[in-house]
């Protein structure tokens, strides 16, 4: 039996938890609880370290060891580890990684960097020098993959794809539209935009998705119009980025179906370059475990600051 590596993924969901073998990117053992971020970060912390320890104890029962914690969360990280956003999750100015250092030697990254240098190593990205992950969730990030090694930006903040409004004053009347993409086309803006249109009140993204496979026409425009709205946005970061391909993760991501058809169809439909717009577009081989992987991969070698020394990628495993 080998060291194996415990990856946490803290999202506005859930968090998701496991043991990982870090030269097959394998999960030995999977585990889960809601995050419940209303309760506020210091109860989100004490039950994600439980979690790592219930994890650790997994791991000598199976007659192995934990050797390194790894933990991507949904929010802002810097090079140094720190949590700098407050967006959901309420670990800034918090002891993470001293808290974690108890369970074994940790690190710290944002959630879609993590998930990105799975995909990177050990899934749908690994045949491409540069690509794009996106993932849609509870929120909707981005990140640049390029020689096996997640961007992460002068601050470690170079993931934001669809937080921040888009301003648009109408030519017509002067008012300016302020949209901020998470709001309709995430997973909890699924959710309420249903709600609000079929007088329904659910609090599900995939409460929308069964309905539309049901036949529910209001359930159908609703995922439909939200696919098209992210397409536009992901096409535009084609269109800035230029990588070899796209690759999706996250639960909306996989989820398929006509939010999955509107996405790519509205991103192919917004890359400008002829060359461009038949790029591959693919879920995360990695599917639900992405989050987990990704953050033990993190903790075995990491991503490195924005130094570009730093960023040297590591050799992928034959």
């Amino acid at each position: 039996m080998g060291a194996w590596i415990i990856g946490l993924d803290v999202g506005g969901t859930k968090i998701a938890g496991g043991l990982v073998d870090s030269s097959d990117g394998r999960v030995i053992t999977r585990t889960r609880i809601p995050t419940m971020p209303e309760r506020g970060g210091d109860a989100i912390l004490d039950d994600a370290v439980a979690l790592a320890e219930t994890l650790r104890d997994e791991a000598v029962t199976r007659g192995g060891s934990v050797r390194a914690v790894g933990i991507g969360i949904a929010e802002l990280v810097d090079a140094e580890g720190a949590v700098t956003s407050f967006h959901t999750i309420g670990w800034r100015g918090l002891p993470v990684k001293e808290r974690f250092a108890a369970v074994a030697p940790a690190t710290v990254e944002s959630d879609v960097r993590a998930a990105a240098l799975a995909e990177a190593r050990y899934g749908a990205g690994r045949e491409f020098p540069i690509f794009a992950y996106v993932t849609i969730g509870t929120g909707i990030s981005c990140c640049l993959v390029q020689g096996g090694v997640p961007y992460a930006g002068a601050r470690g903040a170079a993931l934001v794809l669809a937080s921040a409004p888009l301003s648009i004053p109408c030519a017509h009347c002067g008012k300016t539209t302020d949209l901020v993409l998470e709001e309709y086309a995430a997973g909890p803006a699924l959710a309420a935009r249903y709600a609000r249109l079929s007088g329904r009140p659910i609090g599900r993204a995939e409460d929308v998705f069964s309905a539309a496979t049901a036949g529910d026409a209001d359930a159908v425009e609703i995922l439909r119009s939200a696919g098209a709205a992210l397409g536009s946005a992901v096409g535009w970061l084609v269109n800035v980025l230029d990588p070899l391909a796209v690759v999706v993760g996250g639960g909306l991501g996989l989820a398929g179906g006509g939010y999955w058809d509107a996405l790519v169809s509205a991103t192919r439909a917004h890359v400008w370059h002829d060359a461009a717009r038949g790029l591959p577009i693919l879920t995360a081989a990695l599917r639900a475990d992405a989050g987990v992987v990704g953050a033990a991969a993190v903790a075995d070698g990491g991503i490195g600051g924005p130094d570009l020394e730093q960023n040297q990628p590591r050799p992928k495993p034959r």
